[in-house]
């Protein structure tokens, strides 16, 4: 259930597919992140500036990598979704099981706060991936949202991650 993100100056899109988490059998939600750019004027823009392009390149989309985990994290905090709204309540049983355990009744994805924390992201020079580094967490990140989507991006928050990503490609 990665997130990639994908320099190629224009947008970011995400796009949401099926695939295999991390290489096992249980099935999740692939989100990939492209990031559309003029390569050329990106490339110029670097030269100017004196930089290797591969070391700024992984640069730029590791702190994008690492924005687009801190927009999913404090956005699912909120109890929302990034298709918009709130998250769709609890169930009456997880709601008192909740309760029983003596946790709240927001709904936020965080139980324990394993799933969200096993976040993380990698970069090399032409992509970064948001993803779970722990497949029980994966799964249970899969199960969660296909009822409440929350991994990946509506379209202000692609714009945010293209700034991030423009401000960062020194």
């Amino acid at each position: 259930m990665p997130i990639q993100i994908i320099p190629a100056i224009a947008r970011i899109g995400a796009s949401v597919g099926a695939k295999v988490l991390g290489g096992g059998k249980g099935k999740g939600r692939n989100v990939t992140l492209d990031v559309s750019s003029n390569a050329k004027q990106v490339e110029k823009r670097l030269k100017k500036a004196g930089k290797d392009i591969d070391k700024s390149m992984k640069r730029a989309l590791s702190i994008t990598a690492q924005e687009g985990i801190n927009i999913i994290e404090g956005r699912t905090e909120d109890g929302v979704g990034y298709k918009g709204g709130a998250f769709k309540g609890y169930s009456a049983k997880y709601a008192k099981f909740r309760r029983d355990k003596g946790r709240g009744k927001n709904v936020d994805l965080q139980f324990s706060g394993r799933m969200l924390g096993s976040m993380t992201s990698k970069a090399d020079k032409r992509k970064a991936k948001i993803f779970f580094t722990r497949a029980e967490e994966a799964k249970k990140a899969a199960m969660n949202d296909k009822t409440r989507p929350f991994f990946g991006f509506n379209r202000q928050e692609e714009k945010q991650l293209a700034n991030v990503f423009f401000r960062n490609i020194k």
